[in-house]
């Protein structure tokens, strides 16, 4: 049996072009989730499932391998992480691996830890945990949110709790888009990573931040400044 990550990273966007493979200081930014999983020494194979040849030539510099490249049907704006991890995990069961875990690393993560990716591991190795994805908290009460009305104005969402103190309000988490640990299995079957079988890893606010725009990518530039130095455990340096 055998742990294996699955870094999707598909051609053909459009907000950032080439997202992918662009350079962030200094090296492609694929390059930083290839590194990462290779640091933490708990996968028996690293791969990249793409469809852009320029992409897999970027992963396999890295160090990851591109045993295939992506279907056509995979490789669309609608299609999920969940499906793309599935067919990864089936075409290496055909070629004759048995998996066990599996992590789906996104491409854009420089900021990820080995520490986090280390938590996730074990956690998933809990019983009665099926998944386990990395999250962090958000900045502001989700229950004090406000929405803009059609004429204008606004309203709150949650009127019972608009005038409600932070420190007397539930806490609330969101998935940090980092990774993704699950069972062989339960990404086969397209199982859902949120619910009561999941578990969640912690990250600091400042160390997520979304990668949709060139200024999202701006400001991935300005924390990697400051935390990207901690980006590979101190115990693997």
């Amino acid at each position: 049996m055998i742990n294996l990550c699955v870094i999707p990273a598909r051609g053909g966007s459009k907000r950032i072009p080439q997202k992918n493979i662009k350079l962030f200081c200094g090296k492609p930014i694929i390059a930083y989730s290839i590194e990462v999983a290779k640091a933490s020494g708990l996968f028996d194979k690293i791969i990249v499932s793409t469809d852009d040849q320029d992409i897999a030539k970027v992963a396999i510099q890295y160090g990851a391998e591109v045993p295939f490249m992506r279907p056509a049907e995979l490789s669309d704006d609608y299609t999920g992480t969940t499906p793309v991890v599935a067919n990864a995990i089936r075409f290496m069961e055909q070629q004759g691996y048995q998996i066990d875990k599996v992590c789906c690393i996104y491409a854009t993560a420089p900021l990820l830890q080995v520490d986090y990716l280390n938590q996730g591991f074990a956690k998933l190795s809990e019983p009665g945990c099926e998944f386990c994805f990395s999250a962090t908290t958000f900045d502001f009460p989700i229950q004090r949110a406000i929405r803009l009305l059609p004429q204008g104005g606004v309203e709150p969402m949650f009127p019972e709790h608009i005038g409600s103190r932070s420190q007397d309000l539930e806490e609330a988490f969101h998935d940090a888009g980092q990774f993704y640990w699950g069972t062989a299995e339960c990404f086969k079957e397209g199982r859902s990573g949120f619910t009561s079988l999941s578990r969640m890893v912690l990250l600091p606010p400042y160390l997520v931040q979304d990668l949709d725009t060139l200024s999202d990518w701006r400001i991935l530039e300005a924390l990697n400044s400051l935390y990207g130095k901690h980006a590979i455990s101190s115990q693997n340096q």
